[in-house]
């Protein structure tokens, strides 16, 4: 065998080249950072498609959810906040039921606004109950995770990734007011793609596009009242200042569940890899 490999040289580094890829294919150690709800339904499938290719999956979780549960996929981790879980469904109940009732701009706006309102509150409680849990993060800390996967619509996964200084997968549907678009520098016009309550298309005359880009305007302060207050809460926790737009542009990958055929086509940058709707 000796002389076979002396005297094919390609040959001896073919094979050395093989036995080291065999070690990068060992399963990594995923620390996952979900949001509850349906978004979570879609996440849990994800998940044990990767414990059967043999990655080691640590959900950390609230000990009160509304869908997120232990499985035999995954290790769970939880930490307690200071709500319950009737509170929780009456929040989203709430605000689903007037999102999706009928009515003029102003009204469904102001709805939308009040529901993200509730909802982002009980959102920043649980992440800072998160965060601010010594035991438990000292227990990531040690963890030698290779990865976040979390669904940024919610940044507190990202403030942890940020705080473990290990690379963020990101698992999402979209973030509203465009801060998906923005963070990762993707064209996103209001003269171009419309709005959502505008029920406009993205055939519009001149008029129309004047309408979409009046409507996008207070957007801006709608996300910026509900996702303001993660920002405060990753600067103190991060000792730095920080913006939500900074956390987001820290994600390696974007894994999008949008598909063309049903959303609007727009470029996406290299790291965007669309899996559907």
């Amino acid at each position: 065998m000796a002389p076979v490999l002396s005297a094919h040289p390609q040959v001896t580094t073919v094979l050395v080249l093989l036995l080291s890829v065999l070690s990068l294919a060992a399963g990594g150690k995923l620390l996952v950072v979900p949001v509850d709800g349906s978004r979570w339904l879609s996440l849990r499938q994800v998940l044990d498609v990767l414990s059967q290719k043999g990655h080691e999956i640590f959900v950390v979780a609230p000990e009160v959810s509304l869908h997120i549960k232990p499985t035999k996929s995954f290790v769970m981790k939880t930490y307690p906040i200071p709500f319950t879980r009737a509170e929780m469904e009456e929040n989203f109940q709430v605000f689903l039921r007037d999102v999706l009732q009928e009515g003029s701009f102003l009204e469904r706006f102001l709805k939308a606004y009040q529901g993200m309102k509730r909802i982002s509150e009980l959102a920043i409680s649980s992440c800072a109950h998160l965060l601010y849990n010594k035991e438990l993060v000292r227990y990531l800390e040690e963890g030698r995770f290779d990865a976040v996967l979390t669904d940024p619509v919610l940044p507190c996964g990202q403030i942890l990734a940020e705080h473990l200084s290990i690379p963020s997968v990101f698992f999402l549907r979209g973030i509203p007011c465009g801060l998906d678009s923005d963070a990762t520098q993707c064209p996103n016009p209001p003269s171009y793609v419309p709005r959502g309550f505008t029920d406009l298309t993205d055939h519009m005359n001149f008029f129309q596009r004047v309408k979409n880009l009046i409507v996008d305007i207070p957007n801006y302060f709608l996300c910026d009242f509900a996702f303001q207050p993660f920002a405060k809460l990753a600067s103190e926790f991060l000792q730095r200042d920080v913006t939500v737009q900074d956390l987001l542009r820290q994600g390696s990958i974007w894994l999008m569940r949008l598909d063309f055929v049903l959303d609007y086509p727009r470029p996406l940058m290299p790291n965007i890899i669309l899996i559907g709707g």
